[in-house]
């Protein structure tokens, strides 16, 4: 059985050609349709390699020529076939040449007493052009719709597909091109010794059930892990993102930021859901990974057992709650309570609390939250404000405050989530590898001593530092007058606005003294801002990773564990997205204008 012979059996189509509603004979696509394989039958003495490839012909021909057919014989010796229509003399024996493996027609009456294409009959479509089609249009085009599918058999051929037949369609012919979902959990052991053997120092690690069904899968390439140890600042940002593949499942996330704020991705790793257990699981192998004594400060949820997982693993770290996931938990929490405006000011308080540098704002900010609601007061005051206020935060996060920083690399697994499991892997290993050589390329132009972005931000506090009146109090403390007063130590890199402790880079205020004490603001940067810092992030390769589609298989690899798919599988049809509602986004609540109370309006109000 040929390739589109397995597909058109495995998604079992049957398919409908009803002439009344296939376009006119005279339409140039159904025309070009037919003209393309009115000939794939010519008669008597026609030969063919395999029986498999006489079907196909043979289907074609019936499309081209418009008629149903049936199999009066069909085996590995010989096929016989007849018009659909009883009493058609139409039929085509084909068999065996002799002392060959050649397929020859022996006999055919092509003649047809039928109706042909006028007749209302069902058509199966049991070999090849579904699939043949398929896959030649997926391949120039990945996000070939199962609805365009449809649309263009409709139109190209006069036969009419379902959208639950075209998307199977699809997912057979994706497995065709890409391989099999099945083969890829097979062959998983075998990759990650080949991405231990072409990037050493790299950590890849998986694990199985009893049952041998695929458990986890944990990566970081030595690259990654050398250039959140020598370039960037120890800040991590865990988060999650769903993976619509056969199988589903999420894939967990630890990026970091290099020193011009852009993403560099440390580790990730596939499991079949947000799980406490996953996440312990994660962060453990994270841990043997980056192996640094540096005090890393962690953006992300406090949900879902992350934070009893931090404490545990990583006990010397910062846990910084995504202010994302805490706004989203307070709208959830006071929804139905109150109007759109009232919990969009309290939202917005929330945020403009966490960000406050100083005690005042942020309580001035819960103030504001207590004069609409006393209960979400509470609920704020409740939420642990040194695990996501910059008021009492101790570590340093250097201005970023949710954790969902690493929408590149989710870009990226958008690509690349319904491919197979090695295949989604080493799909993100050449996003990987082409970013970190693209951005050592880009750095070695630079000629500044800070990344570019910070030298930007550098110059617009030296710009306006030279309004400011600088006095000298003691030792290294400086008073800086200009809008306001502020009080700048010099040695211990701090002042009183609290930006330079936030940021990394120095404020206005602590430009102005520097400059004015004969010292280089560039001195008293954070490192991990400094052009050095960056090229080192960027120092390592990633290299690629041979014979995934074809593994070379030896001795050792038949040594190898186990591996079949997880028993979770996505539902046939259209995947379900369906969305939180946003803390920043809020709809909008239906309320009376009559009681002000919601859900309901005026007319239907009870207390009218």
């Amino acid at each position: 059985m040929s390739n589109i012979d397995h597909i058109v059996d495995r998604i079992g189509l049957d398919i409908s050609f009803d002439p009344a509603s296939a376009l006119p004979a005279g339409d140039d696509q159904h025309r070009k349709a037919a003209q393309q394989w009115e000939n794939t039958i010519t008669g008597v003495d026609q030969r063919f390699s395999s029986f498999s490839e006489f079907r196909e012909a043979l289907h074609k021909y019936s499309i081209a020529h418009g008629f149903a057919y049936r199999y009066k014989k069909n085996d590995s010796h010989r096929v016989t076939v007849k018009c659909k229509c009883q009493g058609c003399p139409w039929r085509i024996y084909a068999s065996r040449l002799s002392t060959t493996q050649l397929v020859c027609i022996k006999k055919m009456n092509s003649k047809h007493t039928c109706e042909g294409a006028s007749v209302k009959a069902g058509y199966r479509a049991t070999r090849g052009w579904v699939g043949n089609i398929i896959k030649e249009k997926l391949k120039a085009s990945p996000n070939y719709k199962p609805k365009d599918i449809a649309d263009d058999i409709k139109r190209e051929y006069g036969i009419q597909l379902n959208y639950s037949q075209a998307w199977r369609a699809k997912e057979i012919a994706r497995e065709q091109l890409q391989g099999s979902y099945k083969d890829s959990y097979t062959l998983l052991p075998f990759f990650c010794e080949k991405i231990k053997e072409t990037n050493p120092g790299s950590v890849v690690t998986f694990t199985t059930k009893e049952d041998s069904s695929f458990h986890r899968l944990f990566v970081s390439f030595h690259a990654s892990i050398s250039g959140f140890q020598q370039g960037c600042r120890p800040l991590l940002f865990l988060d999650t993102t769903p993976l619509n593949s056969k199988y589903q499942g999420t894939l967990l996330t630890a990026t970091s930021a290099d020193g011009d704020d852009g993403i560099f991705p440390v580790a990730f790793a596939v499991v079949d859901a947000e799980t406490e257990d996953n996440w312990h699981w994660f962060l453990q192998e994270l841990k043997s990974a980056v192996s640094t004594s540096q005090q890393i400060t962690f953006i992300a949820d406090f949900q879902n057992g992350l934070n009893k997982s931090l404490a545990e693993v990583f006990d010397n770290c910062y846990h910084s709650y995504c202010l994302r996931h805490l706004a989203e938990k307070l709208n959830r929490d006071i929804k139905g309570q109150f109007s759109h405006e009232a919990r969009r000011f309290m939202i917005n308080d929330l945020y403009a609390a966490a960000y406050a540098p100083k005690f005042e704002g942020f309580q001035c900010s819960i103030e504001s939250i207590k004069g609409i609601s006393p209960d979400a007061y509470d609920w704020v005051t409740q939420s642990e404000p040194e695990h996501w206020a910059n008021t009492y935060f101790p570590g340093a996060r250097y201005d970023h405050m949710t954790s969902n920083f690493g929408q590149q690399f989710y870009s990226w697994v958008s690509e690349a989530h319904e491919l197979p499991i090695t295949h989604m892997v080493d799909v993100l290993r050449g996003k990987m590898m082409e970013t970190i050589y693209t951005r050592r390329v880009e750095s070695n132009q630079w000629l500044t001593k800070l990344t570019p972005s910070k030298e930007d931000k550098l110059q617009k506090e030296t710009a306006i530092a030279r309004s400011f009146q600088v006095l000298h109090l003691q030792s290294s403390t400086f008073e800086v007058r200009g809008e306001s007063a502020d009080i700048v130590d010099v040695d211990r890199w701090d002042c009183t606005c609290k930006t330079w402790h936030l940021t990394g880079l120095p404020c206005c205020h602590a430009i102005a003294v520097l400059e004015w004490i004969g010292r280089s603001p560039y001195d008293y940067c954070s490192k991990y801002f400094t052009t050095e810092s960056y090229r080192m992030t960027y120092s390592e390769s990633i290299q690629p990773v041979p014979n995934v589609d074809r593994p070379i298989l030896d001795e050792s690899t038949q040594e190898l564990v186990t591996v079949t798919p997880p028993p979770t599988r996505r539902p046939p049809g259209r995947p379900k997205m369906k969305q939180p509602e946003s803390a920043e986004i809020i709809k909008r609540s239906l309320q009376c204008s009559k009681c002000k109370g919601l859900g309901h309006n005026k007319k239907t109000c009870k207390d009218s």
